[in-house]
């Protein structure tokens, strides 16, 4: 039976992706921090359930003393552990923000990856690290906080893959789009937020709504994505990186002129360069 240790397994994405491992004959430890979610996901064939913070070093060791009670080799581990937030790069609490993203997205991924890598050395197995559209697209307004921990991501993915290759030991990455999760959802409420708070942005903010309109309209299937990280796990020959779900303009905005997008964005939203809103 393979093994794998998957971080965000209480997430929407997550927990699909565990239901479906656990139906293909996984053996998955499930880490996450909703206790009540994995409690559900404990009742699932070949499924262990493991409460850990990837914040926290002495959490996730105390999660490897748990897994080695049933093995001492890992063939996986999946970084799915992670969050987005819509705020400003400015305004009121947005270097916390950006702390937090880049604790969970960032150092999260890298804590679970050094604890685990003498357990996937032995199991002769692979790491799979989840970035975003954004890691390698165009940048947006007020996702820079997320952008910043999907760009590290992709680097930090590179870099890891370039020094595991030596031993043997592949790393991939995920660079899914936007998927209907409760993830993407929140993130009505977190727009709200932003706008309430703003002292700066409010004329820019209120004409973006459309486009956050459009964008979770457009969100794809969650299966597709549970699909990408089953081939992942389980190609013989895995490739470097499984993008899924790029949208057409995140795609065109990164193809054209830095310049030329902000244009864009500026004609969209119907202001002119360096126009305030006092």
């Amino acid at each position: 039976m393979k093994t794998v240790f998957f971080t965000g397994a209480t997430g929407g994405l997550g927990e699909l992706c565990v239901r479906a491992l656990s139906k293909r004959g996984w053996q998955v430890f499930a880490v996450g921090t909703n206790n009540e979610k994995l409690r559900e996901l404990g009742k699932l064939p070949n499924v262990i359930p493991i409460h850990a913070n990837v914040c926290d070093i002495d959490s996730l060791k105390a999660a490897k003393e748990k897994l080695l009670k049933y093995t001492n080799c890992l063939d996986a581990v999946v970084n799915f552990a992670g969050i987005s937030v819509f705020s400003s790069l400015v305004e009121r609490e947005a270097i916390q923000l950006m702390e937090k993203l880049i604790d969970i997205n960032v150092l999260g991924t890298a804590r679970v990856n050094a604890i685990m890598i003498d357990l996937i050395e032995k199991g002769k197995g692979r790491i799979i690290n989840c970035s975003s559209t954004v890691g390698w697209a165009a940048s947006q307004p007020f996702a820079g906080a997320y952008c910043a921990s999907k760009r590290a991501i992709e680097a930090y993915n590179d870099s890891l893959r370039r020094e595991l290759m030596f031993i043997g030991i592949p790393v991939i990455k995920i660079q899914p789009g936007a998927y209907k999760t409760k993830l993407l959802s929140s993130m009505d409420d977190q727009y709200l937020k932003a706008l309430k708070i703003t002292t700066r942005y409010q004329t820019v903010l209120k004409r973006l709504k459309f486009l956050m309109k459009k964008a979770l309209g457009n969100a794809g299937n969650p299966q597709e994505l549970v699909d990408t990280v089953i081939r992942a796990l389980e190609d013989k020959r895995p490739r470097l990186k499984y993008r899924k779900g790029t949208g057409f303009l995140m795609y065109l905005m990164s193809v054209l002129p830095s310049n030329l997008v902000d244009w864009c964005y500026r004609t969209v939203l119907k202001l002119p360069f360096g126009k305030s809103e006092q």
